[in-house]
């Protein structure tokens, strides 16, 4: 890993973070062969928009020590397994409806002696369970749903006083999404632009979870699909 690119970005890696960030580049690649987990293969484009990318977030926001985080539809574990390097302190738990891909997940995850949680269900249905419903500190998600989408699957794992992290592109998706904020018990409390190191942007959507989400949430995804919040 080439550090000084990371602390251009505001990311101190030590040589151990830096080593396992080596480590899960190389398995993931070599996994990839066989299993199709991220078109993303090359070293320097692994380190930016994968890396970096997926730590970044931790640096804009204030999660305390040892809060429970979770990946929804965490694919090939971005943001999750980077931040958990960078965060060895946090418990994540890694939700993907793929058994694909939860198996590479436990199979990474046991590679660089991470005790994380992964979860084979989908969003919606793990949202409903009392054992991951507003269980968690923080939720994170980096994916290509529209915000408002994304909400509904996210929101309800995250507790009162939580964050839900969505890590997005450039487009601007706030407005579309204030309905379905505000009716999952969330607030926006702060949206960050900022570009990669190669120039992609980012925006990073901050959403306090202000009161509990009403119980009819989340839906059925073809209802979510169909008619959006």
């Amino acid at each position: 890993m080439n550090k000084a690119k990371f602390e251009e970005c505001g990311i101190v890696l030590s040589d151990e973070q830096a080593s396992q960030l080596d480590s899960l580049a190389g398995y993931m690649v070599e996994y990839n062969k066989n299993v199709n987990l991220t078109r993303i293969t090359e070293p320097e484009e692994i380190e930016e928009k994968h890396y970096i990318d997926s730590i970044l977030p931790l640096t804009m926001i204030d999660v305390p020590r040892g809060t429970n985080v979770i990946d929804v539809g965490a694919g090939a574990g971005f943001p999750s397994l980077p931040m958990k390097i960078y965060r060895p302190d946090l418990n994540f738990t890694l939700l993907d409806s793929s058994n694909k891909r939860i198996t590479y997940l436990d199979s990474a995850c046991k590679m660089l002696g991470f005790e994380c949680e992964t979860l084979h269900s989908r969003g919606e249905e793990a949202g409903k369970d009392p054992k991951y419903r507003e269980k968690y500190g923080l939720a994170a998600a980096r994916a290509v749903a529209a915000l408002n989408v994304l909400c509904e699957y996210c929101l309800p794992f995250v507790k009162v006083g939580g964050t839900f992290a969505a890590l997005k592109g450039e487009k601007d998706e706030t407005e579309e999404a204030e309905n379905a904020i505000k009716k999952l018990g969330g607030e926006i409390a702060e949206i960050k632009r900022y570009s990669l190191p190669g120039g992609d942007k980012r925006t990073l959507v901050i959403i306090k979870k202000v009161s509990p989400t009403p119980a009819q949430y989340p839906r059925v995804s073809a209802k979510i699909a169909k008619k959006p919040l």
